[in-house]
């Protein structure tokens, strides 16, 4: 199996779980966190939402500058959810057009000019944008318990979504 079709599967099978968390993201709570140190919930739920957009500029691109890097405030579930499948398309589209061999080579991240992470782009897609993924997810599914919002099952059923047996 290629790499790209093993991450396009991945991808695939965490687009419908995150998905549903971001669908029960509660509006009006943008600024909302658990405690002082934390993200807040808008925060986590837009970075929950972009981060498979990730993908394309590990792809495409041979370093990212973090310094400066801003995008625009998704406000309700709805901008979550199409921001998601947007990321989800453009990413399973820069996945389907690289090959082994680029994703072999390194990539760099850079903050003040500074390089804080260098791998091989399958190493920065696996760590930075998948594991990276479902590990914010579920942290936002601890936020969404403690707006009273139902957490959805993501790999098996949830204590709102089925029993444990």
């Amino acid at each position: 199996m290629k790499l790209n079709e093993l991450f396009i599967g991945e991808l695939e099978r965490e687009a419908e779980p995150t998905r549903r968390t971001l669908e029960r993201v509660p509006e009006g709570k943008y600024d909302w966190k658990p405690h002082d140190k934390s993200m807040p919930l808008g925060y986590l739920s837009e970075l929950v939402a972009r981060l498979p957009s990730w993908t394309v500029f590990t792809i495409k691109e041979d370093e990212l500058e973090l310094t400066g890097y801003k995008t625009p405030p998704l406000k309700t579930s709805r901008e979550l959810v199409e921001a998601l499948d947007e990321a989800v398309k453009s990413a399973r589209e820069a996945l389907a057009n690289t090959t082994d061999e680029h994703l072999m080579k390194p990539w760099k991240l850079k903050i003040n000019g500074n390089v804080v992470y260098e791998a091989p782009r399958y190493i920065v897609l696996r760590d930075t944008v998948f594991n990276h993924l479902a590990h914010h997810r579920g942290q936002l599914t601890v936020y969404l318990r403690l707006n009273g919002a139902a957490v959805p099952s993501i790999y098996g059923p949830s204590a709102d979504e089925g029993t444990f047996q």
